[in-house]
């Protein structure tokens, strides 16, 4: 016996057909799967690109727009080339838009997460985990950029249409 979503029941049930009927499903009696959420997963990849694209753009649009030399000045006093704040700020600003609509997302989130450490060790450590300056939100960000190298922007995602493996088909439909 199969269930709607192709799923095998393991242990059938005599009201199994009543589950079944009602869109559940529950494979062994008293509990219930949730395998139909792995049909979602790739809109879980979205909104973690959204989110960690949103957050990046926001919190680096200061520094870009106006403020550019100000913070290479700032990662100067960290003891780290001030060049690099100019690099650090465009991977920030560039690399939220890029992870956004999910373009050359694996290599922007790893830009993003050596940019999130450096800024755990330098400058939010000392504060500790939580609190005023604590290191709790950077590294929120750095797992989610994490989670982009390894999965990827995910089918929905610009780098999925360019590489065929998402988005419209061309040719003949199977």
């Amino acid at each position: 016996m199969v269930a709607d979503f192709g799923l095998p029941i393991l242990h059938p049930h005599p009201l199994s057909h009543f589950f079944l009927a009602a869109r559940s499903v529950t494979l062994i009696p008293g509990r219930m799967s949730l395998r139909f959420l792995d049909r979602m997963q790739p809109l879980a990849l979205v909104g973690l690109r959204l989110v960690l694209g949103a957050v990046m753009i926001a919190h680096s649009r200061h520094k870009v727009f106006g403020h550019m030399q100000d913070y290479a000045h700032f990662i100067a006093s960290l003891g780290i080339p001030a060049w690099l704040g100019y690099v650090s700020a465009l991977t920030e600003f560039v690399g939220g838009i890029l992870v956004l609509i999910g373009l050359v997302t694996r290599f922007v989130a790893a830009a993003i997460l050596i940019d999130m450490g450096v800024a755990i060790a330098k400058v939010h450590w000392s504060h500790g985990l939580q609190g005023t300056g604590g290191y709790e939100f950077p590294l929120s960000l750095a797992a989610i950029a994490f989670a982009l190298v390894l999965f990827g922007g995910g089918p929905i995602a610009i780098d999925a249409i360019r590489s065929g493996g998402g988005g419209f088909r061309r040719g003949k439909s199977t």
